[in-house]
Order: C-alpha cells, then structure tokens, then sequence
C-alpha cells in the first residue's frame, strides 16, 4: 500500500536541540504545516521541477544561479534608472502628481499576479513562467517608451508590473526549490545584491539619458537586453527538463473522447480551475477599484463625494468581501488561488502582516515623493536626489546579505525580524525629525541608513519564516502570498500617499503662493521640473519659500502617518514561531544546495550524471 504524506511526516521537528536543552520554542505543536494547495494533490509543475532537480550537476545548478543573478542585476539597474526619471516622464504629460497612480497601479499588479504567476509555474512548469514574465516585461518597456499620453503610460504599468513581479516571484520560487532552509536565506538575498552597485550607477544613467537623450528610451533599452540576458537560465532549464524527461518520460496523456470541440472545453476548463482564473479576476477587481480611486480625487470632479469615486470603492470592497468564499469553494475554487490551510498557520499570518505594514510605511516615508521633495525642497541634483533615497535599498541589501549568513549558522530567524522591527520604527521617527528644510544632506542619508537597516533585518527572514510554515507543494503559493502581501501594503501606502499629496499640495499653494504667482499653482503642483526650478523661483523667494513650504508641510503629514502605522510591527512579530531550521523538512526532492538526495531518489541521480546533456 503506498505511504500517504502526512502533515506529521512534513513537520518531523525534533524537539530536541543539539545542545540537548529544550525549551520547546523550535517547535509548532498544532502541527500547523499544510500538505498541498487545497486539492490534496501534486500539480504537474511541481512535478517537473523535482524531475528537473533529480538531474541537476553541480554546474548546471551554477550556471541556473549566474542567470538568475544576470537577470537580477539587469532588473536592479533598470528599476534604478527608470526610477530616476518616472518624474520627468509623468512632467512631460503635465501630471506630476500622478506618480501616485503609477505606482498604486504597480502595487495592485504586483500584488495580484504573485499568486497567478506561482499558479502558472506550478501547473506549466518554471521554464514557462519564466518565458510568459519576459514578455509581459518587454510588452510593458516598448507600450512606455512609445507612449503619447499619461493614460498610455500608466497602462503600460500593467504588462510591465506583471512581467517584473512575475519574475521576482519565480527567481524566489526557484531559490526555494534548489536549497534548503538553512542556506535559503541567504540564497534569497542574491537578486537582491545588484543594488550594492545599480543604486549608485543607476541615478548617474538616468540623468544622462535625461541630458544626452530621452527619458524614453530609458525605458525602451531594456526591451533589448533582458531577453538576452534571459538565455543563461533559459537555457539551462530547458536542457535539464529535457535531460530529466529522457531519464524518466512522463507518462503518457491521452486524448479524451468526444471530438475536438469537447477537448477544447476540457483544456479551457482545466486551465480556469488549475488557475483560478475566477479567484484572480476578483482579487485584482477588488483592489484596482479601492487603491487606484483613492488617488484621482483630486482629479475628479467632485472628488471624495463624486458618485464615480463612492461607486468604485463600494464594488471594490463588495468582490473583496467575495474573494474568501469564492477560495473557500470547493466547486468553485478546487485549486484555490490562495490555499486556505495556509491562514491556520500562526507564523504565516504574522510573516504577511509584517511584510504588509513593512511596505506600507516604505510607501509613505521613502516612496513615491522623498524624490521629488529632494528635488524641490532640498534643491539636489537628479544623481544626487537618486543617490539619497537609494540608500535604503544599499543599506537594506548589506543587512539582509549579513543577516543571512547569520541565520545560515544560528538556524533561527525570529530574533531578526523583531529586532530589525525596533530599528525600523527608530529610523521612521529620526525622519520626522530630520527630514526638514534646513537639514544637512548628511542627516538625510543617515535616517535613510537605519530605516535600510531595519528594512534588511525585516523581509528577508520574514519571507523565511513564511516558508518554513509551507511543504514544498506549498512552497510557491506561501511566497507568493507573502509577496502579493507586500506588495499590497506597498500599494495601500502609494494611494494614502497619493491622497495625501494631491489634497495638500495643491491647496497650500494656493494659500501660500503670493498673488503674482498664485495662477501658475497648478502648474506647480503637475511638473516637477517647474516646482524645482531655481532660477524661475529662487531661493528666499516668496514664491519658493511658499513652494517649500508647501512640500515640507505635506511631507510632515505623511511621515507622522507612517510612524503611526509602524508600530504594530514589532507586536507582529512576537507572533512568529522561532523555528529552528535545520530540524524543519519541507519534503523538497532532489539536489539542493545545503541539502542531501533521500535514499529513494540516489539510483536516478546517478543514472543522471551519466547521461549526456
């Protein structure tokens, strides 16, 4: 009779530290690891990646993990360099303001393709999630780099978030099914060491092509490059899965009867439940209806009490009150979009929350405005205003890189995420009171320092965390929820940032503005390359001395919110279990860094290395 995984044999934590002392903390008594995703079975993706690693040599494994780091470094310096002129880009509309709705339009693709994406790699295959995210990226690089209009240009956010989302998900996906829990966090912070160069370079290509060129083809370039830099992994994913498919062929699928017309049915149908097609539609309905209005009120007539505004909000709240009971139906949801099992899980919820309030008080003190408040306010260069706020994500990639050695050989993560929580709040409450006029530059930079800190301390481990609650069936879908979470928060805090922003900015130009000037305000207010100009209004102006103030008030406001919603990260996080990751299996198969081939698996792997690729 053939063995049934249970979550017993998932678990198998000893409670027993090496030490031989115990104080039961490394261990979850309510069993609390859920086996699949909701269906009580293996989905074909899964499957061929285990095959896949069942054959991996060891340079292969090296060659998949260079490409994986070509593809991040390639990303990390485009995000850097189109963040650098994302202002001048949404200026040349008149829309400045509208920095808010890009982002909030990110933030809802980013958080709703996760999901999807995981889905896809899960039931196609990695390889061709890979190839799906690479097309959406390019579609979204040439639809920006052509655009005419804002309207077209924040569109192109759609393709363009699905494919960069998409391809985060999938490089963690990926990391997740090559290592073990030991090594995993350390190897998760790979896409993200680019930034210990692209943050300074980045700004510094940005204003050269804002100097020399156009801020389109800042965009347009990269639908040259990353399909190139692709092939390393492309490659070595489709030798290895045709390498394992030749060693072991997949049993064979046969037609069904009925005709073409009744196969085709059983194909769609196969595809909207194995995708829960239906669960997707309705978590990015229900989140595009309630972020992206929250940004456009001041752009709409009427604003909060235009019938449109209410109407979209109301609908968005209805499909997002749906979206639990449509997951929770087995007729309708048999392989749910986010797997229900996963929310008995203590230390999943906590890990989500915190990535959630994480990216939400990231999206009120450092993005999307801290840039251009340099500009205006602080009076910096476009490299130097690029340099400045980038030193978050610096920062916070050297404290992931240390902490993940750190967790690599005390095998805990809990003492992190708690600890880089305190630092976090700390560095938001330095912003308030050095994020002012007359600050130094060397101020500014230093509470970006300690909020990076505490940022590093924060994602990576609590994404382990996240993880380490999962099987490897669920591996994909826990990271995908615990991404699409972030990036939620990140979305909910670009459109408070948005409201916030479009109210205040503009009427206390009006109430500031001298009377010569006050019919230039909305000028102002839509081009920052107007709100910054020294020599149109200079310093100890009235009219810059009004501008100013007007950005530093409105500044203020958002930062005193973000460290009002700081504070529960540190209560969060007690809530995590404190694993102890070496006695924590997932149930992953075949080869992975840190980790051993199980007893059963050694014949075909041996088999592998004596093939020929």
């Amino acid at each position: 009779m053939e063995h049934k995984t249970t979550t017993d044999d998932l678990l198998d934590v000893s409670k027993t530290p090496s030490n031989g002392v115990t104080d039961g903390s490394d261990v979850a008594p309510d069993r609390e690891r859920p086996v699949s995703d909701g269906s009580g079975e293996t989905q074909e993706g899964v499957k061929r990646i285990e095959a896949i690693s069942m054959v991996w040599s060891k340079w292969g494994l090296i060659a998949a993990y260079f490409g994986i780091f070509l593809m991040a470094f390639t990303t990390s310096l485009e995000g850097q360099v189109t963040y650098s002129v994302v202002a001048f880009a949404t200026s040349s509309f008149s829309s400045h303001s509208l920095i808010a709705t890009v982002y909030v339009i990110q933030g809802v693709v980013n958080a709703v393709i996760k999901p999807p994406m995981a889905k896809i790699a899960d039931v196609f295959g990695r390889l061709e999630a890979f190839i799906i995210c690479i097309f959406l990226y390019v579609l979204g690089y040439i639809q920006m780099a052509a655009s005419g209009n804002v309207q077209t240009f924040a569109a192109a956010q759609i393709f363009y978030s699905a494919g960069s989302t998409g391809l985060q998900i999938l490089q963690q996906v990926f990391i997740a099914d090559t290592s073990n829990l030991e090594n995993r966090a350390l190897l998760s912070s790979i896409p993200d060491v680019p930034f210990l160069a692209t943050v300074w370079i980045g700004p510094i290509i940005g204003a050269a092509f804002i100097a020399t060129s156009s801020w389109r083809w800042a965009y347009g370039i990269w639908a040259i490059i990353l399909p190139l830099v692709f092939l390393p992994l492309a490659l070595t994913l489709f030798l290895n899965g045709r390498r394992a498919k030749r060693l072991a062929p997949p049993p064979e699928k046969h037609i069904s009867e009925g005709g073409p017309l009744t196969a085709v049915k059983k194909v769609v149908a196969n595809i909207w439940y194995s995708l829960d097609i239906g669960g997707i539609l309705l978590l990015s309905a229900s989140f595009s209806l309630i972020l992206i209005p929250l940004t456009l009120t001041k752009t709409t007539p009427g604003g909060w009490q235009s019938p449109t505004i209410i109407a979209l909000i109301v609908v968005g709240g209805v499909l997002l009150v749906a979206f639990p009971f449509w997951e929770s139906s087995k007729k309708l949801a048999p392989h749910p979009l986010i797997p229900l099992e996963l929310l008995k899980s203590r230390t999943f919820c906590a890990g989500c929350a915190i990535g959630f309030f994480y990216f939400l008080v990231f999206y009120l003190s450092v993005q999307p405005y801290f840039y251009s408040y340099l500009l205006v306010v602080q009076h910096q260069s476009v490299p130097a205003a690029g340099h400045i706020t980038q030193t978050f994500s610096f920062t916070s990639t050297v404290t992931s890189i240390v902490v993940s050695l750190l967790i690599k050989y005390t095998r805990h993560y809990k003492y992190f995420v708690t600890s880089g929580s305190l630092i976090y709040l700390l560095g938001v409450g330095l912003m308030i009171r050095y994020r002012t006029e007359d600050t130094t530059t060397g101020s500014l930079v230093g509470t970006q320092i300690a909020v990076g800190i505490g940022g590093g301390m924060l994602n990576v481990p609590a994404q382990l965390g996240v993880q380490a609650s999962a099987s490897h069936q669920q591996v994909a879908a826990a990271t995908a929820v615990f991404l699409t979470i972030v990036e939620i928060g990140g979305a909910v805090g670009a459109a408070i940032s948005g409201a916030v922003w479009t109210q205040n900015i503009p009427s206390k130009l009006s109430e500031y503005l001298p009377a010569d000037v006050a019919s230039q305000a909305h000028t102002i207010f839509g081009d920052v390359t107007v709100a910054s100009n020294y020599t149109l209004y200079p310093a100890g102006s009235p009219a810059r001395i009004a501008i100013n103030r007007s950005y530093q008030e409105t500044m203020h406001t958002l930062l005193i919110i973000a460290i009002s919603l700081c504070a529960p990260l540190v209560l969060i996080s007690l809530l995590m279990r404190n694993y102890k990751l070496d006695a924590v299996k997932q149930g992953v198969k075949g080869k992975v860094i840190g980790g051993n081939v199980g007893e059963n698996e050694k014949e075909l792997v041996e088999k592998s290395q004596t093939g020929v690729m």
